[in-house]
């Protein structure tokens, strides 16, 4: 067996996690020294006997072969952080999974990610702006993290998908079960796109709660920054902003309605230090995303189509208001508001303010 292989077996005992697994790899010289440790030799160094004895069982029950081959047939990918395309992001992060389980396919370009977090029970409010960023975002070929949950996590996902770009969605178990259940097809939906489910816990592992503060730290720590749309102050939500904080990235939130309970934890945040959000160019600016992203995935992402036409067209006599463009093409404010980001970074329409629109001769 190789170290890395090693790695991936010492990491799938849960109890040890990212630290501890790192500190017996340091202090017994490798993976495969560590795996193979006597039991006398883990109760000098602290751990509860206990603890030795479930790692003693774990270890006489555990199949190499068995193991791997039954990832290859599921199609799941193992990372170790000492390999090269183990998520850059991610690897930057000093608590970063030590192991990843992958279906589905990580990019160099995920480099440029963004997640989108937020409440489970989102507002109406809540669910349009989740669509209008998302959807921005992934037509720019910015990647979106987010973890498959209800609520903002679904509407992220979804509208980056039907954007036309890329997901990665990150778990609170293994990726042979996706949960919630009712979230099954979205998730399938988002590897055959050419996006990625990942987690750090091995096939097989149920979620359990205490798993997701955990989830959150790599959903922070995959991306460039975090966009809170909505949340109550004690949430995930907090939890994940306060992940991306210490991982030193930038934190943006979304100023919702004073009366409602779902704007605590944006209003918090933007309370102590984060930035307010209100267009997806408040993002790039501050990011300086926009010189990143490659404008040739970006037109592939989106290619000039039937719907830049009708634009053109209806803004050839006059300037419009997005609204107004609504309502006379018949398109969503999603597609239309996603289109008309693109246009402008191409130097064809300009934003005059207030969702005022004309084109540029």
């Amino acid at each position: 067996m190789k170290e890395r292989e090693y790695l991936a077996a010492l990491y799938s005992f849960n109890y040890f996690g990212p630290n501890r697994t790192k500190l017996l790899v340091s202090y017994f010289g490798s993976a495969k020294n560590a795996w193979n440790v006597d039991k006398k030799d883990l109760l000098e160094i602290g751990l509860k006997e206990s603890v030795a004895d479930e790692f003693v069982k774990h270890r006489e029950s555990f199949d190499f072969k068995g193991y791997f081959n039954r990832l290859k047939k599921l199609s799941i990918e193992v990372l170790t952080v000492n390999d090269d395309d183990y998520p850059e992001n991610l690897k930057e992060v000093e608590d970063a999974p030590l192991v990843l389980y992958v279906r589905g396919k990580l990019k160099t370009s995920d480099v440029n990610s963004v997640a989108v977090v937020g409440s489970r029970k989102m507002t109406s409010y809540g669910k349009e702006v989740t669509q209008k960023l998302a959807t921005e975002l992934a037509s720019l070929g910015v990647t979106i993290v987010s973890g498959l949950a209800f609520g903002v996590d679904f509407a992220a996902h979804r509208s980056a998908l039907d954007a036309g770009g890329r997901c990665i969605a990150v778990l609170a178990g293994g990726v042979d079960i996706i949960t919630p259940r009712s979230n099954e097809w979205l998730g399938l939906e988002i590897v055959k796109s050419g996006g990625a489910i990942i987690s750090e816990y091995s096939p097989g592992v149920v979620p359990q709660k205490y798993f997701f503060p955990y989830r959150n730290r790599i959903i922070s720590g995959l991306s460039k920054a975090i966009i809170v749309v909505e949340g109550m102050i004690k949430s995930g939500t907090i939890h994940t902003a306060n992940h991306a904080a210490s991982q030193g990235r930038q934190v943006f939130a979304v100023p919702g309605q004073i009366t409602s309970p779902m704007s605590g934890a944006p209003h918090y945040l933007i309370k102590n230090g984060a930035k307010m959000v209100t267009d997806v160019k408040d993002i790039l600016e501050e990011l300086d995303l926009q010189l990143q992203v490659d404008m040739e995935a970006v037109s592939k992402v989106m290619p000039a189509d039937s719907n830049e036409g009708k634009l053109l067209e209806f803004l050839a006599n006059e300037p419009l208001h997005l609204d107004e463009l609504v309502r006379i093409s018949g398109l969503s404010v999603s597609t239309i508001s996603a289109r008309l980001t693109i246009m402008e970074l191409r130097g064809i329409v300009k934003n005059v303010g207030n969702g005022v629109y004309k084109k540029i001769s």
